[in-house]
């Protein structure tokens, strides 16, 4: 049954966004202590201003990440169902079956389609064995532009309909010739054109993976509240057969549950989209998230925010429901992968600058975009304040800097910075329940120092690479809106030194600016500086299969979909039925 807005309870936003104001303003104040305990004595130099001014402007996203941080841990330990604090639609949900119909709308573009279409099976046996097959239909988009791509293409999604028929579920394919808008493009089309007889539409991307519980959960919470336009479920990595995507996503997962619960209690009504593993109600997303090119005629390439700031605008509601289980996603296999797809949304989400002060936005609507730009901003603000210590250094500007503020400087920034994931690997170790799917404290506590060790070597590399990034945008270094690599590959190390060769140079001369000044200044830099001196070996090393194969031996950074489960497995939810698809579809 459908419940009216006024039975769920009152939630107060402004008073909620008013108490995180302040919780970030006392971690800004916490912070700058010992910023100026560090640089005031001994009077300032220019070099000193310069580190005061890029310090002062990354602090907008190191409050971020705290705050966020501190508030989810609360809410995770405090409620034993934290999500149902935050999302209170999920105390009202109708029974199962559902009664909307739900299209199941998965977009291509150059796949490889014995990897994509496996991993729903498990997804539509689910639903039909739920009695909830006639209320989907599987769609899949395809922007694929290549004629011979597009005929192994359409070719794979005939046997698997095929597969499929008789079934409940039936199989639908549809092909642009021409991907104008990319993807938000290709989804609009398709609502447009195809969608007649839906209410709802699940947006998955080609490394998607959703469980049926996890889908019937998303239509009951718009079938619970009428005035929802978006529900973003939390996503999860995976598991990966590279050592890459394995040690980055087994962080993003503890530091996403964390920083999702915080920052829906705070965001309520017009939180995030992320372009996938969500559902959305096609009339309002059709009347009001249709995307007119930037002023300059360039198509708008991180389409996802916008979409939901245009529906918050518009009065509608879009939730985050900050829940993992059923719920997965691939991570980019390698290092030049995961840098790739970083350049690709720094250059979507810069183009929001020219949206901030577009009318009829509401104010967390320019939150939410102000928000997205402060994610890539602060790179070139972190590459400024390294070279101006560097030089501050090198010209004895930092001889009268005590050890000890600047030692709690850096260690409390590094905390603040990553408050997500250290507490959520905290929420894990004080919790028995949720520990157990992961191995144990012990398994968890390996997996923690083994990701820490990597971030600490990969943080400099991805930094300086966003902030030369950016540097090169305005003159047209953009890096497009490409397909994405999804299969894990050894990488040569002389196409490593071809990307990375400027992060090392980078990391060289810093190191021999620290050095030339004497003392112990070097060892100061040595955290950022040596990381980009070995960003070469680094990449090489964690693209290698046996590496991969090794931290697996060993169980290191396992998750809960990897119990039980000998070797790499190939998707998450998959099973015989699914390895049977994939075996059909590659001969």
């Amino acid at each position: 049954m459908t419940i009216p807005d006024n039975r769920l309870p009152a939630e107060r936003p402004r008073l909620r966004r008013a108490a995180f104001l302040l919780l970030c303003l006392l971690i800004g104040a916490g912070l700058w202590i010992p910023l100026w305990r560090s640089l005031a004595p001994g009077g300032w130099t220019f070099w000193e201003g310069v580190i005061l001014f890029a310090w002062l402007a990354t602090l907008p996203w190191t409050c971020l990440c705290a705050a966020n941080a501190l508030l989810g841990f609360a809410l995770r330990l405090g409620f034993r169902d934290a999500a149902a604090v935050v999302l209170p639609q999920l105390r009202h949900l109708p029974p199962s079956p559902p009664a909307l119909r739900t299209a199941l709308a998965l977009c291509l573009r150059n796949e490889d389609m014995a990897t994509v279409l496996p991993p729903l099976v498990p997804l539509l046996d689910g639903l039909e064995a739920a009695g909830a097959g006639d209320r989907f239909t599987l769609w899949l988009l395809s922007d694929t532009q290549d004629p011979e791509l597009a005929a192994r293409e359409a070719a794979a999604v005939a046997a698997f309909a095929t597969l499929r028929q008789g079934r409940g579920i039936p199989v639908r394919y549809r092909r642009r010739m021409h991907n104008t808008g990319f993807k938000a493009g290709n989804v609009m089309e398709f609502l447009d054109r195809h969608a007649e007889g839906h209410e709802l539409f699940l947006s998955l991307d080609a490394d998607s993976e959703m469980s049926a519980p996890a889908v019937l959960r998303l239509v009951a919470l718009m079938e619970a509240d009428p005035k929802l336009a978006i529900v973003q479920q939390l996503i999860a990595g995976r598991p990966a057969p590279s050592a890459f995507a394995r040690l980055f996503q087994f962080g993003m997962r503890a530091g996403m549950r964390i920083w999702a619960t915080g920052q829906a209690w705070w965001q309520l009504d017009q939180g995030p989209y992320w372009g996938h593993n969500a559902i959305l109600r096609i009339a309002p997303f059709r009347a009001h998230a249709r995307l007119e090119p930037l002023p300059d005629g360039r198509p708008i390439l991180s389409h996802d925010q916008i979409e939901a700031v245009r529906l918050h605008a518009a009065g509608w509601k879009v939730r985050c429901l900050p829940a993992e289980e059923g719920s997965l996603e691939g991570n980019p296999p390698t290092l030049p992968d995961f840098l790739l797809r970083d350049r690709r949304w720094g250059a979507g989400n810069m183009q929001y600058l020219a949206l901030l002060r577009r009318p009829g936005l509401t104010a967390m609507g320019r939150v939410q975009l102000l928000q997205a730009i402060l994610l890539f901003v602060a790179a070139p603000l972190w590459l400024l304040l390294l070279a101006a210590a560097v030089l501050n250094a090198a010209t004895g500007g930092g001889a009268t800097t005590p050890a000890g503020p600047l030692l709690a400087l850096l260690l409390t920034g590094w905390a603040a910075l990553h408050a997500p994931k250290l507490l959520g690997y905290a929420e894990l170790l004080l919790c028995p329940d949720r520990v157990a799917p992961y191995g144990g404290r012990a398994a968890v506590l390996r997996g923690a120092l083994a990701e820490i060790l990597f971030t600490t070597l990969l943080d400099p590399v991805t930094l300086a690479d966003k902030a030369l990034f950016l540097l090169r945008l305005p003159f047209g270094g953009g890096a497009g809106w490409l397909p994405q690599n999804r299969a894990a590959r050894g990488i040569r190390w002389r196409d490593a030194a071809r990307l990375l060769w400027p992060h090392t140079l980078l990391g060289l001369l810093g190191m021999a600016g620290l050095l030339a000044a004497g003392g112990h200044a070097w060892a100061w830099g040595a955290p950022f500086l040596l990381p980009l001196v070995g960003a070469i070996p680094f990449c090489v090393l964690t693209a290698r299969p046996a590496f991969a194969a090794g931290l697996r031996r060993a169980g290191l950074c396992r998750t809960p979909e990897e119990e039980g489960v000998a070797g790499p497995p190939p998707h998450g939810f998959g099973g015989e039925r699914a390895q049977e698809v994939s075996t059909v579809l590659r001969v």
